[in-house]
């Protein structure tokens, strides 16, 4: 298999860990979207990252279909195999993919030039976050699709988003208002495939 991805790239680095905790073989192919000689259009018309090149040639794209494609190779079981005992799991995935969204919408929107930036549309980000923050502790609290026993695809999802906020926004701190969601964090990203999916400084 051939992983095509940012190494910034949080919903790349949610498939990073993935491949990682099922000890699943590929190659990665770093590629930027944004830069001139990129060859992500190749892969995914939307020329968005993550990609995945499967052995028989398959080409998968956004993370989400990567990670149910994943779930289909075997190694250890990140959903439920009955569908309906897997929603709350998705749920949260969607959950944390949406905070992750508002986080790389609020920073775009900071990368502006000063007279461009609309502050309004920071605002509304910064809102759905913390939002989707105190939401995602409520789940954590009710180990509703998160922390639920074991790995979850729904843990990994958050986990990347929580730690795209530390890499692009670290000026929300959001773990002073979060302590239980911190604490569960800490131990979820000392993990070996969370380490090793650290992007650059930049």
């Amino acid at each position: 298999m051939k992983l095509i991805a940012s190494l910034t790239s949080p919903y790349a680095r949610k498939i990073r860990v993935i491949l990682a905790e099922k000890q699943l073989p590929f190659e990665l192919e770093v590629d930027i979207p944004w830069v001139p000689e990129t060859q992500v259009a190749a892969y995914n018309p939307l020329g968005k990252v993550p990609a995945l090149v499967a052995d028989d040639g398959e080409v998968w794209f956004d993370s989400p279909v990567i990670a149910e494609y994943l779930e289909t190779l075997g190694g250890p079981a990140l959903l439920p195999e009955e569908r309906r005992a897997a929603l709350p799991v998705r749920q949260t995935e969607a959950l944390a993919d949406g905070i992750t969204d508002a986080a790389v919408a609020a920073f775009l929107e900071s990368r502006r030039p000063a007279a461009q930036q609309d502050s309004a549309t920071s605002e509304r980000q910064i809102t759905k976050i913390q939002r989707g923050l105190a939401a995602l502790e409520e789940r954590l609290e009710q180990r509703k699709g998160l922390d639920a026993g074991s790995l979850g695809l729904g843990d990994i999802a958050a986990g990347c988003a929580l730690a795209y906020l530390d890499f692009r926004l670290p000026q929300l701190a959001w773990r002073q208002d979060h302590p239980s969601l911190a604490a569960w964090a800490a131990e979820l990203l000392a993990r070996p495939s969370f380490t090793a999916s650290v992007p650059p400084a930049l």
